[in-house]
């Protein structure tokens, strides 16, 4: 496509930006005109002797080259696993005792604004712990995850499984 016919349908602008205009239309039309780049093919992989390998079998087990230099009785499977469930985020959760329930708060203190209520026996998500204002000798406050985000005494809640992270 000629520079010609590209200024021609680039639409017309009055005022100082036709030049402008003009110009950014024949560097796009460039640049999508252009052929897209071949893809760079990957280096060879590397042996455990640090030669370049070439693919063909010498005779060797290829998975034993494969886990050269680890210990034998290390399952590559089991060390994977392993790596993400210590990346996981941990659930904690908890048993709401208050017989009344439980009144969620906007911050992790008891003058702060209700937000809402957990009832009696419900299990709640929480996200970690803090400490806050004294309830009952307890100045510990959960942070929970059950549809909002909101603060509840740990006075009044019973941990299932582990205690939670300090936030």
């Amino acid at each position: 496509m000629s520079q010609r016919s590209l200024r021609s349908s680039a639409p017309r602008l009055r005022g100082s930006f036709g030049p402008y205009a003009a110009a950014l239309a024949v560097a796009v039309a460039a640049l999508t005109a252009t052929p897209a780049m071949a893809a760079v093919p990957a280096p060879p992989p590397v042996s455990s002797n640090g030669h370049a390998d070439t693919g063909a079998d010498t005779g060797t087990n290829a998975h034993a080259n494969a886990n050269a230099g680890r210990p034998a009785d290390i399952d590559p499977e089991a060390v994977e696993a392993e790596a993400q469930a210590a990346t996981a985020p941990r659930e904690y959760k908890g048993r709401v005792t208050a017989k009344t329930g439980l009144l969620l708060r906007d911050k992790p203190t008891r003058g702060s604004k209700v937000i809402g209520t957990a009832a009696y026996g419900s299990i709640v998500h929480i996200f970690c712990k803090t400490r806050g204002d004294n309830v009952n000798g307890n100045d510990r406050w959960y942070l929970l995850t059950d549809g909002t985000w909101a603060w509840g005494s740990a006075a009044y809640i019973d941990n299932i499984g582990q205690a939670p992270r300090w936030c």
